[in-house]
């Protein structure tokens, strides 16, 4: 019973690690790609650092004149912006499995029946 309990812990560790892993990846690679688009966009290139500060600061103020005078458009856009961030929901899911994954193999390792409490579980 210990051993089958301690081969789900380790394939709960490594879906968690997986997804984690996954999320980190698609999250960053999405980054990429809409840092280019808005560099592009803005027409600002990689090497003109101090160019991105006024940029973003005109955006900035773009965005209240959107929310004070076309709620409905910011929030439109807001959401989209959010559903560009699924990644992050593939990083919390696994980072929470793996919290969970550590804690039992933890509580394991303190009870060396292998069993474990009512509490544990």
């Amino acid at each position: 019973m210990a051993a089958r309990q301690a081969d789900l812990q380790s394939l709960k560790s490594i879906a968690g690690a997986s997804l984690f892993a996954l999320g980190l990846v698609i999250l960053f690679a999405n980054l990429d790609g809409v840092g280019d688009s808005l560099s592009n966009a803005a027409g600002i290139s990689a090497h003109e650092g101090l160019g991105i500060l006024p940029a973003l600061g005109l955006a900035g103020l773009h965005a209240l004149q959107a929310y004070a005078f076309n709620p409905a458009g910011f929030l439109s856009g807001f959401l989209q912006i959010l559903v560009s961030f699924w990644p992050l929901v593939l990083i919390l899911v696994g980072a929470v499995v793996l919290r969970r994954a550590r804690g039992r193999r933890l509580a394991m390792y303190r009870n060396p029946t292998g069993s474990l409490t009512a509490g544990d579980q």
